[in-house]
């Protein structure tokens, strides 16, 4: 029986993957990196470089402590081989340095028994997934269907001549990371953004066939991923950030749904501008949840008020220290990939 099964972003877990920030650097400061990290700086300002020793040390011991909290649930963690992210790899177009392993939610998507390697728009991601080879072969020996989209030739096309302002790439070939997309059963809400253009949305429901419905999600958002503007917590109940999202701007299907909008994001203050002016995620990053079941969510704790609201609705909730989410660009959903949850594939809209 195939050791890959997740439906949705609620049902108990069983087997999840932590990411692994050693070795981590900024990715290389070219055309894909601008639109997808920094479409409001130049190359040159474009930070540059390994992420400093003491940021991923202390990085580890957060990750480290979350496999504990999850292992003491009961949820078997693997996690990826450390990586030489320094290294120099090209295509006949261009060449590369890495990235990071820091976030598996980016650059592979479990749907039901699949699992996908998404084509990621920026260039220094072109072989993250080799770090996770050795899962993903004992997935597959497991029965779990794995693919690989089109790879994509990330040329500079893709990228030149876009609005900065809404950066998107150029629906040129498909593009996207694994986290513009939001799982809700047989219902995939995918965001158009600067890590997703529409093509790549087209592509994923060409190959997921008629069982499932693609929504796509434009003009709210255009950072980077989904997960820091929508988090789906159960059946019926969906978290919402109000600087990207209201009423009238939330995907139809969600309309069905109990909707709440998180609070301001709080101790936003605890950064030097240093620090914030080499941050890859905003403020945002701490609205970032992960659910272990329908009824407990691990959530930063850096965050009072959203736990106050999660516990209000009914949620338990697991306060989790990761101090340098904001400089990595990555929370607790982030660096998470749910392989295994107890549950069935259903339809939960109209």
């Amino acid at each position: 029986m195939s050791r890959v099964w997740s439906c949705n972003e609620w049902d108990p877990l069983e087997e999840v993957i932590v990411g692994n920030p050693l070795k981590a650097r900024y990715p290389t400061p070219d055309l894909s990196t601008q639109v997808a990290e920094f479409p409001d700086r130049s190359l040159a300002e474009i930070p540059r470089g390994p992420f400093p020793q003491r940021i991923i040390e202390e990085t580890e011991e957060d990750l480290n402590e979350f496999a504990q909290i999850l292992e003491r649930q009961g949820v078997t963690v693997k996690r990826p081989d450390t990586w030489p992210h320094d290294a120099t790899f090209s295509t006949i177009n261009w060449k590369s340095q890495g990235y990071y392993n820091y976030c598996p939610r980016d650059i592979m998507l479990v749907i039901g028994d699949q699992i996908i390697e998404t084509p990621n728009v920026i260039r220094s991601r072109a072989q993250e997934t080799f770090s996770y080879r050795t899962l993903l072969l004992d997935y597959m020996k497991s029965g779990a269907k794995w693919y690989s989209a089109p790879k994509p030739m990330l040329l500079d096309s893709l990228f030149e001549g876009i609005d900065l302002d809404k950066p998107t790439p150029r629906n040129d070939e498909p593009a996207f990371d694994a986290a513009n997309i939001l799982r809700f059963g047989q219902d995939l809400i995918y965001l158009v953004s600067a890590t997703g253009n529409e093509m790549g949305g087209r592509w994923l429901q060409g190959i997921l066939g008629d069982k499932y419905r693609i929504h796509f999600l434009g003009d709210v958002y255009f950072g980077s991923h989904i997960d820091s503007t929508i988090v789906a917590l159960r059946p019926g109940l969906v978290l919402c950030n109000p600087g990207r999202l209201n009423d009238d701007t939330l995907p139809p299907i969600l309309k069905q749904w109990e909707v709440i909008y998180s609070p301001p994001m709080e101790n936003t203050d605890r950064h030097d501008a240093d620090y914030v002016s080499k941050s890859i995620g905003s403020d945002w990053i701490d609205m970032n949840a992960f659910s272990i079941n329908p009824n407990l969510v691990v959530v930063d704790r850096n965050q009072p008020s959203l736990i106050k609201l999660l516990e209000k609705h009914g949620l338990d909730v697991i306060p989790l220290k990761l101090r340098h989410s904001k400089l990595l660009g990555g929370g607790p959903h982030c660096v998470t990939l749910d392989i295994r949850r107890r549950g069935t594939l259903e339809r939960y809209f109209d």
